[in-house]
């Protein structure tokens, strides 16, 4: 959404999709997950007194608006991608058939996974972590607004700590906002590592492919 407080901001897009393409030029197989909280949050309807998971069907259908934007974008670059859902909508995307994802990497394609997992309860960083294990990825970027995992909210406590690198098992003790515990507790049993950085610095994610740029790995 950028610097508006709602929806979609399209000069945001795009320059997400450049960060992504300039990735995918360098022979990286991609996998992207994208949330929906810029349209819909499922836990702020539920809150409000919406039923719970009416509720996050409409923030899973949210994550698929999203999906349909970034893969504009990317065609746009000259991107070949597939926005693949969790929840069957043939019209608007493909049904999430793993055997078909594959082939879709196979073939240089950059994978959107929509939807979350298809389930209410299961917050995008779970279905991110479901997918990345189905997918057998080598490792999880969860692009977000400050540049890597810190003990506090950085923007509110000039104090806060920032972590280089951190266990599973100390993000889950600490209570450190990385991830959800169960999205944490499935990439530690997958032994998945988890690098976050942000997706607001030029050229982030393509320069710690490169072995620079500042992020924080989650490990076991």
């Amino acid at each position: 959404m950028g610097d508006r407080g709602f929806g979609l901001h399209p000069p945001t897009v795009e320059r997400i999709a450049r960060e992504v393409k300039s990735v995918h030029d360098m022979g990286v197989e991609l996998c992207m997950v994208i949330g929906g909280g810029n349209i819909f949050r499922g836990l702020q309807g539920s809150a409000q007194g919406m039923e719970r998971t009416t509720a996050d069907y409409m923030g899973m259908l949210a994550t698929v608006m999203n999906a349909l934007a970034m893969q504009s974008a990317l065609e746009g670059l000259d991107v070949h991608c597939r926005v693949i859902t969790a929840i069957r909508m043939d019209e608007v995307a493909e049904p999430y058939i793993r055997r078909r994802a594959v082939r879709h990497l196979e073939k240089k394609r950059v994978c959107i996974f929509a939807a979350g997992t298809g389930n209410p309860y299961f917050t995008t960083d779970t279905a991110a972590t479901l997918r990345a294990s189905e997918m057998a990825c080598e490792a999880i970027f969860k692009g977000t607004k400050v540049d890597g995992v810190y003990d506090k909210d950085p923007v509110q406590h000039p104090d806060a700590k920032r972590y280089d690198d951190v266990t599973y098992d100390e993000v889950l003790a600490r209570h450190l906002k990385v991830m959800d515990a169960s999205a944490i507790a499935l990439a530690r049993d997958n032994n998945l590592p988890i690098i976050v950085f942000s997706l607001d610095e030029p050229g982030g994610f393509r320069s710690i492919l490169a072995g620079e740029g500042t992020y924080t790995t989650v490990h076991g």
